[in-house]
């Protein structure tokens, strides 16, 4: 696999990751403790640590990159095991 085809789905499984862990680990000012600024919405986040949460996607996609990448090396899972109109023959039969 050539190092432009790794970065780009390296950033796929990135940009999925970042969105998929979007809610995970905000809180509420209710939660935090905090006055609601006038206007606010009682679900908007108190604080949202953008470098935590890009750190959390990037280990998230690592994961997700690791196990594309060896099923990709090793051919655990195929396009023909994928293939559920047209199941293979069973020669028994």
């Amino acid at each position: 696999m050539k190092i432009g085809s790794i970065l780009a789905i390296y950033f796929l499984f990135f940009c999925f990751s970042a969105f998929a862990l979007l809610p995970f680990g905000v809180r509420t000012s209710d939660e935090a403790g905090e006055e609601r600024v006038p206007g606010q919405a009682e679900s908007a986040p108190h604080r949202f640590d953008l470098p935590r949460h890009l750190g959390r996607a990037a280990i998230l996609a690592l994961v997700f990159f690791a196990i594309y990448y060896a099923n990709w090396q090793f051919g655990w899972v195929t396009v023909d095991d994928l293939d559920f109109y047209n199941p293979p023959v069973n020669a028994a039969s």
